[in-house]
This record gives structure tokens, C-alpha cells and sequence, in this order.
């Protein structure tokens, strides 16, 4: 049975397998010799215990879908979406697993990857795009022993087979994997085979050197990449360090350009980090797996980057026990905006371990348009002229893009003794409107008050003339906006003070109050948090400020203060528990 709605995904979220890549899988397998391990490295990526065990009770979630059917092999359900296939393809559900590792998740381990070979041999099934199969090689040498125990001679002669055929293949097919995280997995996963397997260690040098090129032309010099995606920076940091490590563990040095690129990655990473441990969700990216950026950065020398630079874009505030995160750059263009949202200067907030402001994120692994619903600019915490994003949808050959978006962002930091403070502005509305968006953001020295100012001005002579021909054809009504504030799901907001103040209750027990000034009217409404590995969006609230630009410039001051704190002694048991049971 499966639950959850069928959703049809856009085709850049697929994983395109093209008559070339079955093609070359074919020959790949014609003359491959892999007799065994030289090395095999520590297996890296870990799994969920949890997961895991539904996995072995036949509850399948992959893709945004539950499908629940014990006893069946994977290779036996029809993937509802390209989506599901690809994690199904990927194999990153071994870690799942590998986490549980008792007899039944063994033998079930096993069954699947023999199946998969059985069935997928030759270039057959939706498993072999670059990508896809470099993500699951890493895997299967990961838990090589997981999977070879208990096996018959015959049965781990078919897997080095397979694992041989897979390596040729990448070999000849990662350079037509897309550049950035995909290019990244396919190169991991032939420099892991050229080191680890027996019979494939001339791959080494081809691929050391394709990786540090990779690094040097996709990471820029802040340590961002041109999809200004956090948790895809994470994930290909993580790549790039256990690649280091199995390069190391080998007896190897991995090049300057992919040790450099770690060097830059680590610190932006770090600047990402909301108090909670976990990402800022920005362009398409989730807050991956609370602890997992901490655990790949353990052991890195990361310094922190000064307090008035930016990471990937990316402006971070942070005091006491708050963090900030805001988006104060021109949003990605062309292809590196295929998952990009139209979130020019919306931001995040956490308090501790809670989140409290977020953005909705992204939608889609919940259908079409509930993609395109968390890409708009009124999906983030920030401010919208009439519901209309700051820059645009727009088809193009790959999917839709980013268009029409701010050409000009412009930032500033300071910090002393008293806080930090960013101002920032972007012009995404001045060609319709002629009218600027200014955010001016102060954090207090002891995290306990955030003060904000949104404002909306026309600038320049053409600006004026702009908003004046604007104001024209409405009949002077003027323009209307709307800024945002997202909370998250554990957020509880009321209207207090006869509709003056929002109090916002967090679950351990910190209360935040949140006041406005200036001519504007202030609501509670309903919202959504979309959040990855969930069948469906979960609800949440939204505080909203609304008003009207009548002359050439519009103001409105906010302010969200603590105003409960809990005592130093109380741990926040809840949240202690969802992470050990994660674990």
C-alpha cells in the first residue's frame, strides 16, 4: 500500500539515464577484472538507526512516498517518481542498515545489492547515471564486510564483478555528469574504487586529478558554489572529506586543489550554522541532519570567518545564544538556479537548539507546485510588494529557472560591544515599481533582542518617475507590501495587548514577544514548513505585517525580544532525545 499523493517531479530533480549511459555500461563490463580490496576505508557515512529498522519492517520512505510492503524487495515496486527511483538507485539506505547491523538487516542488505546486479547488469534499470553510480559505489565499499559476510564464494565473485563494471563506467561517463554536487559524487566514487579495489588502482591518478580541477572550478574563493545551497556545500565538503581520508588512509597526499578547497568550504560552512547545529535553509537546501556538519568538521582546523564577511552570500549574526542567518545576494543565475528560491534578504533565526524564524523551504518533494510555491519570495522571511516575488520563474530547456531577479544587492556589517548589526537592500522591485528594499537588522550584544527596519524608497530620479506612473495607473491607492515571518512548526504564536504584541512559545519553555510600529496592520497566519523525509508539509504559522507605500519611501520597525528565559539548569530534554534516537 502506498501513502502519500503521487507527485510528478520537474525533470531536473530526475536523474536522467540517457541511451549513452546504458550504452557504455554495456561495454563496461566486457573486459573488468577487480579481484578484491588493497584498502578499504573506514565507512564514513551513517546511517539512522531508526530508519533502518523500518526499512527491515518493509515501511520504504524515499522521495517524499511511504510505500509499506514486507517482505518484498525493493527491485519489486514500481518508484512512484523519478525521485524515489534515484534514492532506491543510490543506495544511500545502506547506511540505514548497516546501523541496524543484525542478521535480518544483513541478509536484507545483501538480497537487495544482489538483486540489483541481477537485474540491473548490462546497463539495465534507472541506476546508471554518473551520478548515481558514484554515490553508490562509495556505499558498497563503505560496508563491503557488512555485505560480504556470510556469503558464498560465487555470490562476492558477482559483487567485485559489479563493483569492477561500475568503475569502468564512471570512467568513462563522470565527465558528462552535471558540474557541482553530481560531478562531485561520480568522481568520489572512481577515486574510492581506484584506491580501495584490486585491479582498478590505475583509475587513481585520473580521478585525483579530476577532483582537485573539479574543486578548483567550482569552488570560488570564499568557499561557496554558484548555487548558493548550503547543504549542498555540506554535502560536497563531506565528499571531498572522505575522499581526503581514504587518499590519506592509503598512504596517499590528495592534490593542493582538493585539500584547498576544503580549507575554503569550512569555514563558509561554519558561518552557515544556525546554535542548533544545524544548516540555514536557503536556494533548495534542507538543515540536513542535526549534528552531521559538526561531525564532518571535527578534527578540520576551521576558523571563523570575520564578523563583516560573507559566506556563499550569506550574512551571519549571532550573540548569546541567538543566531541569524540572512540571504544579502543576487540570487543564482542560469543553470545554478534550476532550485533556486527568490529569497534576497529573508532570514532565519534559532534561539539555542529551537528554531523560531525560519523560511518554508523547499517544496519539492511534495509535487510541482508546491515547489514552485516555496521558491516565491513570500515563502521567506523577508518583504513582498503585492505577492509578487523579487525575481521570477522562467522555463528554459533544463527546467525553470531564476529570471528578472535584483541587480544590485548591496551590504554592510558592524560589530561592537553592544552587537551586530546588517544592513542590506536590493533593487528587485525598482524596475516595476521604482521602489528599493532596505532591511536593517541589529542584534543585541546578549542575543535577547533582535530590532528590524523594512523599507521601501524610491532613490533615484527614474526610480520616482517609475513608482509616480505606477501610483497613476492605480489611482493613487499606492503600493502595497507585505513582510513575513515564518515560525517554525514548534513555534506557538498569539496575538496579545489587544492585537499590539505576538507571543511566540517555544517548547522549552523561552517565550519571544514580537511589536511592530509604523502605519501597518499585524497578523497571525497560517503557514507551512516544508521539510525533506516527511510525506507532507507540516503546518505552522506566520506573523505578517502589512501596509502601503503612499509617497516616495515607507518604513516599518520591528522588534522581537525575549522576554522568558529558562533556567540555565534545564536541559532541553526533548530535543535530546530526537537526536539520540536518530543516531
Amino acid at each position: 500500500m502506498s501513502i502519500g499523493a503521487q507527485r510528478t517531479l520537474p525533470p531536473e530533480l530526475g536523474q536522467k539515464i540517457t541511451f549513452m549511459d546504458r550504452v557504455h555500461a554495456r561495454l563496461s563490463g566486457m573486459r573488468t577484472q577487480v579481484t578484491g580490496f588493497v584498502y578499504q576505508p573506514e565507512p564514513r557515512s551513517m546511517g539512522s538507526y531508526a530508519k533502518g529498522k523500518q526499512l527491515v519492517a518493509g515501511n520504504l520512505q524515499f522521495g517524499g512516498h511511504l510505500v509499506q510492503h514486507p517482505g518484498v524487495s525493493l527491485w519489486d515496486i514500481d518508484a512512484p517518481d523519478a525521485a524515489f527511483a534515484a534514492e532506491l538507485n543510490g543506495f544511500a539506505w545502506l547506511d540505514d542498515l548497516a546501523a541496524v547491523n543484525d542478521g535480518s538487516s544483513r541478509r536484507l542488505a545483501q538480497d537487495w545489492v544482489m538483486t540489483w546486479i541481477a537485474r540491473q547488469d548490462g546497463g539495465k534499470g534507472a541506476g546508471w547515471s554518473p551520478d548515481l553510480t558514484g554515490r553508490r559505489l562509495i556505499r558498497w565499499i563503505h560496508h563491503a564486510i557488512f555485505l560480504m559476510n556470510g556469503q558464498s564464494i560465487e555470490n562476492n565473485e558477482v559483487y567485485f564483478r559489479s563493483l569492477g563494471q561500475q568503475t569502468a563506467f564512471l570512467r568513462r561517463r563522470w565527465p558528462v555528469a552535471v558540474p557541482g554536487l553530481p560531478r562531485f559524487e561520480a568522481l568520489t566514487g572512481l577515486l574510492y574504487a581506484g584506491i580501495s579495489l584490486n585491479g582498478a588502482e590505475h583509475h587513481i591518478a585520473a580521478a585525483s586529478k579530476a577532483l582537485a580541477q573539479e574543486c578548483e572550478r567550482e569552488i570560488d574563493d570564499q568557499g561557496g558554489m554558484s548555487t548558493r545551497n548550503p547543504e549542498e556545500l555540506l554535502e560536497v565538503y563531506t565528499l571531498l572529506s572522505w575522499a581526503d581520508a581514504a587518499v590519506r588512509g592509503a598512504g596517499r597526499e590528495p592534490l593542493r586543489g582538493h585539500r584547498e578547497a576544503m580549507e575554503r568550504i569550512a569555514p563558509a560552512l561554519l558561518a552557515l550554522r544556525h546554535e542548533d547545529g544545524r544548516l540555514a535553509r536557503f536556494h533548495g537546501g534542507g538543515a540536513g541532519q542535526s549534528g552531521r556538519l559538526d561531525r564532518v568538521l571535527k578534527g578540520a582546523q576551521v576558523a571563523m570567518l570575520p564578523p563583516d564577511s560573507l559566506a556563499m552570500g550569506f550574512a551571519r549574526l549571532s550573540c548569546g545564544s541567538t543566531s541569524l542567518v540572512s540571504d544579502v545576494s543576487k540570487p543564482p543565475k542560469r543553470k545554478s538556479s534550476l532550485n533556486a528560491h527568490a529569497s534576497t534578504l529573508a532570514f532565519e533565526l534559532t534561539s539555542a537548539r529551537r528554531q523560531v524564524i525560519v523560511n518554508c523551504g523547499s517544496g519539492a518533494p511534495f509535487g510541482i507546485e508546491w515547489r514552485r510555491a516555496g521558491r516565491a519570495t513570500p515563502s521567506h522571511s523577508t518583504l513582498s510588494i503585492d505577492g509578487v516575488s523579487s525575481a521570477k520563474l522562467r522555463a528554459s530547456p533544463d527546467g525553470e529557472i531564476l529570471a528578472g531577479g535584483p541587480t544590485a544587492v548591496r551590504v554592510s556589517h558592524a560589530s561592537d560591544e553592544t552587537g551586530m548589526r546588517l544592513m542590506a537592500s536590493h533593487d528587485g522591485y525598482a524596475k516595476a515599481y521604482g521602489l528599493t528594499h532596505v532591511r536593517k537588522l541589529d542584534l543585541s550584544a546578549d542575543g535577547r533582542t533582535l530590532q528590524g527596519e523594512d523599507s521601501l524608497a524610491a532613490l533615484s530620479d527614474m526610480d520616482r518617475s517609475v513608482f509616480e506612473r505606477y501610483m497613476d495607473q492605480n489611482e493613487l491607492e499606492g503600493v502595497g507590501y507585505s513582510i513575513r515571518f515564518h515560525l517554525h512548526p514548534e513555534v506557538e504564536a498569539s496575538l496579545d495587548m489587544g492585537g499590539s504584541a505576538v507571543s511566540l512559545a517555544l517548547q522549552n519553555g523561552e517565550i519571544w514577544v514580537f511589536r511592530c510600529s509604523g502605519k501597518v496592520e499585524m497578523r497571525v497566519e497560517a503557514s507551512v514548513f516544508l521539510e525533506k523525509g516527511r510525506l507532507k508539509p507540516r503546518a505552522s504559522q506566520q506573523i505578517v505585517l502589512t501596509s502601503r507605500v503612499m509617497e516616495y519611501a515607507g518604513r516599518v520597525s520591528w522588534n522581537l525580544a525575549k522576554a522568558q528565559d529558562i533556567p540555565s539548569y534545564v536541559r532541553d530534554f526533548e530535543q535530546d532525545l530526537r537526536l539520540a534516537l536518530d543516531k
